[in-house]
């Protein structure tokens, strides 16, 4: 499965919030009230049943509520997934193709709607206290809506209520695991980020 395909799985996640240490769902219901911009750099490894590595990325993130965000893919490969309030366009360069999808028919009931959505998680989402392990707090998001493409996703904040780690657990037995680094918040974003024209010359296909 491609790195875009998998994008409304991935996007939640980049998420920072300077919080005085509290629990897990105390520092994602912080985040959703306070966070309004969000940069990050990440690194995601996607592994199978048996922990093994399938895929590794890494990349640079930026979104602002409500709907808008731009995901950059740099390595191994380069793709563009950019959010512009209404659609969701998927840029990959190496097969010269955009696709573009209604913004709520791409997120749906997804980690996305966390970062995209209302800040009243609790109405698509079962969230668990996992506690402390180590040094992190851990927090269990489960998706309502039986049809979403993932089975649960784990979010791993400091002590100090930053979100440093995520693991998302899809139906298939995959695990793909995020860490974020240099995350920045509330930082104003220029606007043309959350634009998207295709290139000339790219397929174009609407869903």
């Amino acid at each position: 499965m491609k790195l875009s395909e998998k994008f409304c799985a991935f996007l939640f996640f980049f998420l920072f919030t300077s919080i005085t240490h509290a629990t897990g769902i105390d520092s994602l219901k912080s985040f959703m009230r306070n966070a309004r911009t969000v940069r990050a750099d990440f690194s995601q490894t996607v592994l199978d049943k048996s922990r093994n590595i399938v895929q590794t990325a890494s990349g640079i993130m930026q979104f602002e509520r409500p709907g808008k965000f731009r995901w950059i893919y740099e390595k191994p490969y380069e793709q563009l997934i950019v959010g512009d309030g209404e659609r969701v366009w998927f840029y990959d360069r190496d097969l010269d193709q955009v696709t573009v999808r209604k913004l709520d028919a791409a997120i749906g009931s997804s980690p996305a709607a966390l970062l995209a959505g209302s800040n009243d998680i609790e109405k698509n989402f079962h969230l668990l206290e996992i506690g402390l392990q180590g040094s992190i707090e851990w927090v269990e998001a489960t998706p309502k809506n039986r049809e979403s493409t993932f089975e649960r996703m784990l979010l791993g904040f400091t002590l100090e209520g930053v979100l440093r780690a995520m693991e998302l657990h899809d139906n298939f037995g995959q695990a793909t695991v995020f860490e974020f680094s240099d995350v920045e918040q509330n930082r104003k974003l220029p606007p043309e980020l959350f634009r998207f024209s295709p290139p000339a010359g790219v397929d174009v296909i609407s869903e």
